[in-house]
This record gives C-alpha cells, sequence and structure tokens, in this order.
C-alpha cells in the first residue's frame, strides 16, 4: 500500500483526538478514511479504532502479500488451517495407564512399528471407537475449548505432559 504520511508524531497525535470526538465527528472522520459510509452497527469505539488502524496503514504501509492471503484464507474457511506438523515431531499421549509414541513421518505417522495414513486412524486403532486424532492427541480443540484447556477425556485419561512445553497437554518433540 502506498504512503502518504510518515511523521509518526503526526499519526499519533492525529489517532489520540479521535477518542474525544463525537459520534457524528466520528462518522464523518469514516467517510473521509475510507471514502463510505461507516456501517451503522459499529459503536463509537469500534468505528474510532478502525480509523486508527486505515490512518497508521496510510502513513506506514498495510499487510504483505502473504499474510493477506492467510488473513483471506482463515475468513474464507471459518478458522485457522490444519496444523502443519513436520516430519520427526513427536507425539505423546497418555491413554488408560498406557503411553502411546506416534512419529510423524513424511508420508504418515508411525506407530507402533505401522504407519497410518492419519492421527485418527491411530486414536482408533488405540481406543477402538472412532475419534478425531488431532483432538485425541490435543493438538485441536474439544467442545469449542482451547486445546491447551483439556484435562482429560471422556474416559479418564490424562495427554503426556511434557517438560519442554509445559503449558500445552501434550508433548510434541519438533526436529531440530
Amino acid at each position: 500500500m502506498r504512503q502518504h504520511r510518515t511523521d509518526p508524531a503526526a499519526i499519533e497525535a492525529e489517532i489520540a483526538r479521535i477518542p474525544a470526538l463525537a459520534l457524528d465527528a466520528i462518522r464523518r472522520r469514516w467517510r473521509v478514511v475510507f471514502g463510505r459510509t461507516p456501517p451503522a452497527g459499529l459503536s463509537k469505539d469500534l468505528l474510532g479504532r478502525m480509523i486508527a488502524c486505515r490512518l497508521q496503514e496510510q502513513a506506514f504501509g498495510g499487510l504483505d502479500r502473504e499474510s493477506l492471503r492467510f488473513l483471506d484464507g482463515l475468513a474464507r474457511h471459518g478458522g485457522s488451517p490444519r496444523r502443519r506438523l513436520k516430519p520427526g515431531t513427536v507425539l505423546l499421549r497418555d491413554y488408560q495407564g498406557q503411553r502411546h509414541t506416534v512419529t510423524v513421518a513424511p508420508n504418515g505417522f508411525d506407530w507402533q512399528g505401522t504407519t497410518y495414513p492419519s492421527l485418527s486412524a491411530i486414536a482408533r486403532a488405540i481406543t477402538g471407537t472412532a475419534w478425531s486424532g488431532p483432538r485425541f492427541f490435543a493438538l485441536a480443540p474439544r467442545n469449542g475449548t482451547s486445546a491447551r484447556g483439556n484435562n482429560g477425556d471422556r474416559n479418564g485419561s490424562q495427554p503426556a505432559r511434557g517438560s519442554n512445553k509445559a503449558s500445552l497437554p501434550l508433548e510434541t518433540v519438533s526436529p531440530a
């Protein structure tokens, strides 16, 4: 994006004035900055924040193409992209008193000397029931909660805790 102004102090001062403006003045400012009528349902605070963001973008530049593509993908697909695990990454999971070690391979996932096409196939082999593999291995959220918030599963087993990433409910060891 083209840069119009680059004096950080002037941009900072202009942004600092926005919260003091009345709602109708913020709406007028929006029309000047964006070139269109502001959305009716947005609060004064949100309108001001969006104006401030646009002023910074105009002054200092916007996001690079890669970031824009990433954000567009999030918007189109309704969530974050699938996590990519590097070959050599080791996943540990305690289930019913037994520790299961899975190594990410270039062509799937190795567990007990066999390569499986997905983590779900391994979770099914371990439990005997249909499971989401990423959820079983604590790589995906459960029931709308963060994957970091899992404190166990419906069978009372606990994900293995790793010494290198204590905040995660599962130990993952990435290759160097």
